[in-house]
Order: structure tokens, then C-alpha cells, then sequence
């Protein structure tokens, strides 16, 4: 057990306590139907996040019921929004069986399963040393919830200890105005607060607590489970923390806005070749909240507008390398989604105002003043935009498609490929996996077998590699017209077009590309 969680606990959980006991003090959440308002950060890309939208709405008061609400769809992908109030516990929380459905006691199990949200409604949703399970499972919102105390040791246990867990090919997770807390380290019986591991991606959390605990968050599970990232992490508060603020193993992070209170040990840990954008954060009453620590395999960071107030530095070491006192770049990153940055010096005001469960689901709108929700998206939307009319990093045509991934269950092929990379591996909806031609320029094409109707492409670079991709056009293979060209990876809009093959050609690059997916869209 570390001793700093320990000292801020009394205060923290007496707080605590007695919200539980006199239900919601602050506004309660909006009576809707779906989620509120739209996802943000990684979680708009790969299609989107749009949970259960346009699905039926049931209403939960144990976990029993949210199993069963589940199990009782037509199938495993048919839209649910799932309405929850009151405290699920593991006296209400039990296994239901169904085809559209795997579960479990003791843990909200959401496994093999898409297009689900879970809603805190009325009074509010407290899971109560229950935690909640996502594994092999895509289009998630998590929205407006409070998970406390799970534990992985003692009695009762749920989820390993964490209170959000993530793995085995996890895509599209949006969690949103949550309270996630423990009582305690590991001695304790406590593990992570929100943890991702074994190829989960595409995830974001937003205007969430997460306090009171020896971990906050993990992305990897080890030095070689590497196939995780594309998280953003924005309005949190970390309060009471020893370490992982989040822990990156590999991977992409993108990491602004949030405020740190009392990290008593390290805080964002970059590792094993991760890289995080670090925007406009505050640091407070805390130690080394930025650097690669506990390990001599290095990870990489970006840094911009951050304030670092009353924070501490330790020495460095073999494996112990501190950003600070005075932390400088040293990598690149590039964001493929708009947004708006609240100025650092405003972020306590903000976060405080809007993060959290019951706090009115408010947002901020880029200028340091919290808005109310608006109703949410039948369709996947981008995020808000950056703090000019411009995104922060332009992207070539419009912003991230909605719909089905029409290269998935397509054909593949394309010039020369380099050694151990397969034409497959760009619509195999795996970013961990990848096609480089042999060299620095050439082509891949996604074909159907009948003619297909497409209007937007999507080309995703590997992990480690975006940017490489310079020069291109998109070619109707039918007939050799060039329906575009430009550079750049992202976005790409083409005149809507019936075709049997589209290719995207590299013309320059600056190194091999890697094409991680080549994705293909109607609308």
C-alpha cells in the first residue's frame, strides 16, 4: 500500500459516503433517451461511436436487468440504450444466458457484443464494488455512471479490480462524465481505474473522476503487448493518484485539458515506444507527472501550454527518466480529429465545474466556460473544432465518415508489397497489421466483386509511422480516372462514384509507408 492514498482517503471517502446515502446533490442527469451529446478525441475515427443510437430504450435498476436487457435482443449487434438508476451490486448482479449475449455474476459483463450504451438516468448509477467488463466488443458508450471500490482481492472481487477494464479486441469506446474511485492500492485490493490492454483501440475518455487510488489507468499490460492506442484522454480530474495517469505501453495518446491534483509517485508514464500529445494540462501538488519511469525502454512525448504548479522532479536514472523540471518535446504527434483547447490556466475552474458524474453531463466550449448537453447523435459526428476555424492538423477533404467500412469482406491487391506485409492487412479493420509497398512509393486497391458505390476513403498509417505518406491520387481503377490527389494521410473525399476497384496510389513518401487500413465508405 503507498502511504500518500491512504492520508487523503478520510476526507475523500467521507464525501463519498454521505452522497450516497442522500442520493444526487448536484443536477441529476437529463432524462434521455440516448447518450448525450457526441463523442470526442480517438473515439470519432474508425467509423465512429455512436453506442446504441437509434436502438430500443430499457430501463435498469439492478445488474441482473442490464444483463438481461442484453440477452433479450434480436442479436448480439442490434442498438440498445440501456437507462440505469439506483446501485447495482453483486447481490443483483447475475449471470443471463441468451445468444445475444455472454455474462457473468459479480461484474457487468458486455462481451462479444456492439451498439450499446449504458446511461445514468434520475437519481443516478453507482456500481458499487462491481466493475464493468468490455472484451471483444465495439461501439460502446459508457455515460454518466459512478464505479467505486472494485476489487481484485478480499471480498467481494469483480473485474480483476478494475472498475473499467478493456481487452481482446476492443474498438470505439466512448466513456463519458463518469466517477471512477477506490479506497486504496494494491494491498488494499484494488487495481486500475481504467485499464486497456490486448489490441484496444480507438477509446476516449472525457469529463471524468478518477481519485483515491494506487493506479488510474493502464494502456498495455506488458512490454510486448504493444497493439493498443489511439486513446484521448480530455476534462478528467486525477486526484489522489500514486501512478499510471494513464501508463502508455506503445501506442498513440493524446492527453489535454485535464487536471492533477496530488499525483503522489509518477503520472503520465510514456513507455515502450509510446507517444503522447500533452496539451494544455494542469499539473498541481504533485511528483513527476510527465516521463518515462520504472523502465529503461523509453517512450516519447509532445508538450504544449501545460502549467506545472508546486510540482516536483525526481534524478534520472537507468529507469527513471523525468520530463521536468523543465519538460521539452521530444517527438511528434499528429491528431486526425478537430477540437477545441481551454487555456491550462482555466482547466481546475472548468474541470470542476463539468466532470463527473451528476454534474449535468456540461461540457466545455473551448473557451473556459461550461455548456449545457445537447441531445445525442443518431450517427457518428466529429468532435468540436480546434481554437481556430482551422483543425489543428488539416486533414484532406471532409471529417471522419459515418456508416459501414465497405473494404471489410473486399478483395485487396496492389504494386509490389515489402517482405512480411500482406495486401490483406489494410481492410482486416486491424491497425496493429499493415501493407508497405517495396520502397517508398506505390499502390494499393480494394475491389468488390459487383459495382460499389463510394464517396470517402480513410487511409490510417501504422503506429510509428504517420506522416510518412507524401504525395498520392485515388484512381478509379475501371477506367484510370484520377478522382483526387493530395498528400497527407486522413480524410479523403471523392466525387461519389460506382466502381468495382478504387486504388490509392503513392507518389512520395518520406521513408516506407505503412497502410495500416484503407478504408472505404458510400457516405
Amino acid at each position: 500500500m503507498r502511504r500518500s492514498v491512504v492520508l487523503g482517503l478520510q476526507a475523500a471517502l467521507a464525501t463519498t459516503a454521505i452522497g450516497a446515502v442522500v442520493g444526487v446533490v448536484a443536477l441529476a442527469a437529463p432524462q434521455a433517451s440516448a447518450a448525450v451529446g457526441s463523442a470526442t478525441g480517438y473515439a470519432t475515427q474508425n467509423g465512429g461511436t455512436t453506442g446504441g443510437a437509434g436502438g430500443q430504450t430499457v430501463r435498469a435498476t439492478t445488474g441482473t436487468q442490464i444483463h438481461a436487457a442484453l440477452c433479450n435482443r434480436a442479436s448480439s449487434s442490434t442498438p440498445i440504450i440501456i437507462q440505469v438508476e439506483g446501485t447495482i451490486n453483486h447481490g443483483n448482479t447475475s449471470k443471463v444466458s441468451g445468444s445475444s449475449c455472454n455474462t457473468a455474476d459479480g461484474v457487468i459483463e458486455l462481451k462479444q457484443i456492439s451498439n450499446v450504451t449504458i446511461l445514468g438516468v434520475g437519481g443516478g448509477a453507482l456500481f458499487d464494488q462491481v466493475g464493468i467488463h468490455i472484451r471483444e466488443s465495439r461501439n460502446i458508450i459508457i455515460q454518466n455512471v459512478t464505479v467505486r471500490n472494485v476489487k481484485k482481492s478480499g471480498s467481494p472481487t469483480s473485474n480483476g479490480g478494475d472498475a473499467i477494464g478493456m481487452e481482446s479486441g476492443v474498438r470505439n469506446v466512448w466513456v463519458d462524465h463518469v466517477t471512477l474511485e477506490a479506497s486504496g492500492g494494491e494491498s488494499e485490493g484494488f487495481d486500475g481505474l481504467f485499464d486497456m490492454k490486448n489490441n484496444t483501440q480507438y477509446v476516449t475518455l472525457s469529463y471524468s473522476i478518477l481519485r483515491n487510488s494506487g493506479r488510474g489507468g493502464l494502456v498495455g499490460s506488458s512490454e510486448s503487448d504493444l497493439s493498443n492506442g489511439f486513446i484521448t484522454y480530455h476534462h478528467n480530474l486525477y486526484e489522489n493518484i500514486d501512478s499510471r495517469t494513464p501508463l502508455l505501453r506503445g501506442g498513440i495518446a493524446h492527453i489535454y485539458n485535464n487536471h492533477y491534483v496530488r499525483i503522489n509517485k509518477s503520472g503520465i508514464n510514456s513507455r515502450a515506444g509510446a507517444r503522447a500529445k500533452v496539451d494544455n494540462n494542469y499539473f498541481k501538488d504533485s511528483k513527476d507527472v510527465l516521463g518515462t519511469f520504472y523502465t529503461s525502454e523509453a517512450g516519447y512525448w509532445q508538450v504544449s501550454g501545460n502549467i506545472f504548479d508546486n510540482v516536483t522532479w525526481s534524478s534520472r536514472s537507468s529507469e527513471n527518466n523525468p520530463a521536468g523540471p523543465n519538460p521539452q518535446s521530444n517527438t511528434t504527434v499528429s491528431i486526425p480529429y478537430s477540437y477545441r483547447l481551454d487555456g491550462a490556466s482555466c482547466v481546475p475552474n472548468v474541470v470542476s465545474q463539468t466532470a463527473g458524474a451528476n454534474k449535468g453531463l456540461r461540457v466545455s466550449d473551448g473557451n473556459c466556460t461550461p455548456q449545457s448537453p445537447t441531445a445525442g447523435p443518431t450517427s457518428p459526428a466529429p468532435s468540436p473544432t480546434s481554437p481556430t476555424p482551422a483543425p489543428t492538423t488539416p486533414t484532406p477533404g471532409p471529417t471522419q465518415p459515418g456508416g459501414t467500412n465497405l473494404s471489410i469482406g473486399a478483395g485487396s491487391d496492389g504494386s509490389s508489397k515489402a517482405d512480411g506485409t500482406s495486401y490483406g492487412n489494410v481492410r482486416d479493420g486491424n491497425m496493429s497489421t499493415y501493407w508497405s509497398p517495396d520502397g517508398t512509393t506505390g499502390s494499393i486497391s480494394i475491389k468488390w466483386g459487383s459495382a460499389t458505390t463510394v464517396s470517402t476513403i480513410v487511409i490510417r498509417e501504422a503506429s510509428g509511422s504517420q506522416g510518412t505518406i507524401g504525395s498520392w491520387q485515388v484512381i478509379n481503377h475501371d477506367n484510370g480516372a484520377v478522382l483526387t490527389s493530395g498528400s497527407g494521410a486522413g480524410v479523403i473525399g471523392i466525387p461519389r462514384t460506382s466502381l468495382s476497384k478504387i486504388t490509392f496510389k503513392i507518389n512520395s513518401s518520406n521513408g516506407t509507408p505503412k497502410v495500416a487500413e484503407f478504408e472505404t465508405y458510400a457516405g
